[in-house]
């Protein structure tokens, strides 16, 4: 390897990690993580390193969510979200740390996302692998827009348990793109693949996405049986290094909600504490009737009127994802590499968030729909032309001001309330 190459390498490699970094640490410094007390799955995960599927005393009076059932008190949340906080609990095992470390994880998560947002751009081409200047603002930009230029920003820095886990399916799923489309390693993205699933069940659908990324097809593209089973017989040892944590997991998770509730489809949530009471969830945890409310949270919601002249005061309880990041209008140009796959996986995913029977509670935007960010990022790169244009970067302006106005509004002040 001649000196050009080695430094062309090192500054490929330094580029996508101090982006990280910087990622990171503005968003620490910009959030205050006022929900880091709602920290459920790192107690269970603590929990669970003592022997117990959940605790025996009374939880605190915030943790409101957790279930009592067969003289215990359980979590909601699935079993590789609790998985995940397995590290978190073992620090504060060794009493290396004493509070959930809500912001700090939040900070991680998002920094870690950028790193893969912008590495996942070489999907598209040989221009998203050059670090020529044009290309690479466009590049920048699109990396920092899943985390500044969205809810995720306002959300994920709430720092509780239901935001980290929001958060970890995003990384997971920008992670495994990466390890799918631009650097195929079939373990390593099956192992994404489960954190993205583990923390938000319904991320399952995507599995045949991911398969048909990596599938093999023969030279030969006529049909037949016997190419058919050839094909299969090729593949099998990437269905086996993809499938063996995701079909691990999923084994487990069965068997930890069977332990709690007898039942493996069972995760707790209709079980919450006056949950059943709740007028969204009188036909079920999901249900049609829920469409018509989550259409109208998710698409067209507003904000509250201007209370506070010049700014603008956002609904606590939901918005419009469109009036939250404007860039997103960029969605419907046409083309793209990957446009079929991403718009089929974002169609299925709302249809499962919108007969949900509550479009989330506190919240800026729409924060179930972090999940559908990282196939929003497919579309928004491959339909784009790879030079930064001048209505890409005044969107992107608009989207961050809103968000990052979003995030003060509600981390820093108290004109929001819930």
């Amino acid at each position: 390897m001649t000196t050009s190459d080695a430094k062309k390498r090192q500054r490929e490699l330094c580029m996508p990690l101090s982006l990280s970094l910087l990622a990171a640490v503005a968003f620490y410094f910009s959030t205050k993580a006022t929900l880091h007390d709602l920290d459920y799955t790192a107690d269970i995960a603590s929990a669970l390193l003592r022997g117990h599927l959940g605790f025996r005393e009374k939880p605190p009076d915030w943790l409101n969510e957790m279930i009592p059932w067969g003289g215990r008190y359980h979590s909601a949340f699935p079993l590789g979200a609790v998985l995940s906080m397995v590290p978190i609990a073992l620090l504060q095992k060794v009493s290396l740390i004493h509070d959930f470390p809500g912001h700090i994880l939040s900070a991680l998560i998002a920094g870690v996302s950028v790193y893969f947002f912008f590495q996942l751009a070489k999907a598209f081409g040989p221009e998203y692998s050059s670090l020529d200047r044009t290309p690479l603002i466009r590049r920048i930009l699109l990396a920092l827009f899943p985390i500044f230029g969205t809810w995720t920003w306002c959300n994920l820095g709430f720092g509780g348990a239901w935001q980290i886990a929001l958060g970890l399916a995003l990384l997971g799923q920008a992670a495994a793109l990466y390890f799918t489309l631009v650097r195929p390693s079939p373990f390593i993205a099956g192992s994404f693949f489960a954190l993205a699933f583990g923390n938000r069940t319904e991320l399952l659908i995507t599995l045949p996405l991911y398969i048909y990324f990596l599938w093999r097809q023969p030279n030969d593209t006529t049909f037949s049986w016997k190419k058919l089973k050839r094909a299969f017989r090729e593949n099998s040892p990437m269905l086996t290094r993809f499938l063996s944590l995701p079909v691990a997991l999923a084994l487990l998770t069965a068997a930890y909600n069977f332990a709690r509730f007898h039942s493996i489809f069972d995760f707790g949530y209709i079980h919450i504490p006056e949950v059943r009471k709740e007028p969204w969830y009188e036909h079920g945890l999901f249900s049609v009737q829920a469409i018509p409310w989550n259409i109208y949270t998710m698409l067209f919601q507003g904000f509250d009127s201007i209370t506070y002249f010049p700014y603008i005061r956002p609904n606590g309880f939901g918005c419009s994802i469109f009036l939250a990041s404007p860039f997103l209008c960029l969605l419907f140009r046409q083309g793209g590499r990957y446009k079929v796959p991403a718009w089929l996986v974002i169609a299925l995913l709302t249809l499962v968030l919108w007969c949900h029977g509550n479009p989330g509670s506190w919240q800026f935007s729409y924060r179930y729909a972090m999940i559908l960010v990282p196939w929003i990022f497919l579309l928004l790169t491959g339909n784009g032309p790879a030079k930064i244009t001048v209505s890409e970067v005044s969107l992107f302006a608009v989207s961050v001001a809103i968000n990052g106005m979003a995030t003060w509004l509600f981390l820093w002040t108290d004109q929001i309330q819930p």
